[in-house]
């Protein structure tokens, strides 16, 4: 009987070695990549809450997968223990391996200085949690976590969730509006609106409001709509005519008028002239000699005044 039980067992170990084999053989094929892959350690360390963020999880550079999570834990545990518990900073220490050639502290420390930081976020509405990695803008902002332990790898400084800034800002406005004093503004609120009824309805003591203002205006815009009709127009411009024609003819009266006192001045002053060269030359000849002409008025330039 054992004869004939022998075969079985030995087909039986053949099947199951061949069974480890080809199961050797395809995490080869398909994880040998990462098995045979260059890697390095680095760190952070977190002050916030990690829920959802467990070993193995995905860290990533820009949205692409550069390593995972290998251990998570707490300061106080790997770096404090010989802290007195309240002197212990309990931050949350997150190792990573990413694959690649290794760098050294120095590269590292280069990077941070570029404003290369960690953040912790969420995978969608899955709520899986991964590590991101990118080089931020306003990093300054967010002061790096203090520490006073030697790290065992190169340190990546963290920022904050952006899940717990967006709560905290929601804390600080809640907080913000309990200490708002609602019942004052309430009542300047009030205020404001009366003092908008008056301006707007009056106060029935002389201030007749805006609306009232506004019926007002509309009133004058009517007259002065019925004023600049098209018949009320017209008798207006026949009017300034008559007037600008009366205007002209007083002015070419005026204007001959003066023209015949100008000329007749002219006569005069040249009678005078003449009077005084004769007293100047002939003295006795104003006695002697005959009585000078008597003087008369242009009347060619009389007649034109006239006429004009």
């Amino acid at each position: 009987m054992s004869n004939n039980s022998n075969p079985n067992y030995f087909r039986l170990g053949v099947f199951v070695l061949a069974a480890i084999g080809v199961l050797i053989a395809v995490i080869l094929i398909f994880g040998g990549g990462k098995i045979f892959q260059k890697s390095f350690m680095v760190e952070t360390y977190i002050k916030q809450s990690v829920t959802g963020l467990d070993t193995g999880a995905a860290v990533r550079f820009r949205g692409v997968k550069i390593g995972q999570v290998t251990m998570i834990g707490l300061s106080g545990d790997i770096y404090e223990k010989d802290l007195p518990f309240h002197d212990r900073r309990q931050y949350v220490v997150v190792r990573m391996q990413i694959f690649g050639d290794k760098v050294n502290e120095g590269q590292i420390s280069e990077f941070v200085k570029n404003n290369l930081r960690a953040r912790v976020k969420s995978m969608g509405i899955t709520g899986v949690n991964y590590i991101e990695f990118d080089f931020v803008a306003h990093a300054s902002d967010t002061p790096a976590l203090s520490y006073s332990w030697k790290p065992e790898y190169p340190v990546i400084p963290s920022m904050p969730n952006q899940a717990d800034e967006i709560i905290s800002g929601i804390q600080k406005l809640i907080s913000a509006l309990n200490d708002m004093n609602i019942d004052g503004t309430q009542k300047k609120l009030d205020t404001l609106l009366g003092n908008l009824n008056v301006l707007m309805a009056g106060d029935g003591k002389g201030n007749e409001g805006a609306i009232e203002s506004v019926k007002q205006l509309n009133l004058i815009m009517a007259r002065i709509a019925k004023a600049t009709d098209e018949e009320e127009l017209g008798i207006l411009m026949r009017e300034l005519v008559a007037a600008t024609t009366s205007l002209r003819q007083t002015i070419t009266s005026v204007q001959g008028d003066t023209e015949l006192t100008m000329t007749n001045i002219k006569q005069a002053s040249e009678n005078l002239n003449e009077f005084s060269r004769i007293a100047s030359q002939s003295p006795s000849s104003l006695i002697w000699s005959d009585p000078p002409a008597k003087i008369t008025p242009n009347s060619a330039a009389g007649q034109s005044g006239a006429n004009k």
